[in-house]
């Protein structure tokens, strides 16, 4: 993955960023993404797409990224704006907030598979980046981490929905408690079966 990344860097580009999301389809909680700074040839063992990892291998991996990333942050966009924009939309707001929030600034971004026409910096929307680009992976590892912790507070507010096991995604059991008990405030009203 750092090959892909260095494809990019030999044509001149100084700093490279990866930007990634994390919470698209779930029915309840923000969509989260993040974007990472790597330095050049950074090694990083075991380092791909978040959803190909458990829980532990993530937990190491976010460790490791945090201390050797030249910069990172993670930016949640709320349910409300979800339901406000569409939650694309919401990716897209997130993914530019997110580089915003950067100290140290890429002269390129390298998005998964998102194209934002508002973002004032050169940047590649990668089908399957996240399988493709280390800077990508290492994103998706950062806003599924950070998106999980939210979920798992989330959880402590509103036990009754059991958002630590199913993170707010469309689960039956999700869907029975919905019918049961109705939406809370950090639901996705615009979802189909949630109001």
């Amino acid at each position: 993955m750092n090959e892909f990344d260095n494809k990019y860097r030999s044509q001149g580009y100084r700093l490279l960023g990866g930007i990634d999301e994390a919470g698209r389809g779930p029915l309840a909680g923000p969509v989260a993404a993040a974007c990472v700074v790597l330095p050049v040839n950074c090694k990083i063992d075991g380092l791909r797409d978040s959803k190909q990892l458990s829980q532990p291998q993530r937990q190491e991996l976010e460790i490791q990224i945090k201390q050797v990333a030249l910069d990172w942050s993670v930016v949640f966009c709320p349910a409300k704006l979800i339901d406000l924009v569409n939650v694309l939309e919401a990716t897209k707001i997130a993914m530019t907030a997110a580089y915003q929030a950067l100290r140290v600034k890429p002269d390129l971004l390298l998005i998964d598979a998102v194209k934002i026409k508002y973002l004032p910096v050169t940047h590649y929307g990668i089908i399957k980046g996240d399988t493709k680009s280390a800077s990508i992976a290492a994103a998706s590892i950062l806003a599924k981490q950070a998106r999980d912790r939210y979920m798992e507070h989330l959880h402590m507010r509103h036990p009754i929905y059991g958002f630590n096991k199913h993170k707010g995604y469309p689960t039956k059991e999700h869907y029975d408690i919905l019918k049961e008990f109705g939406p809370c405030e950090e639901h996705r009203l615009t979802f189909k079966g949630v109001s």
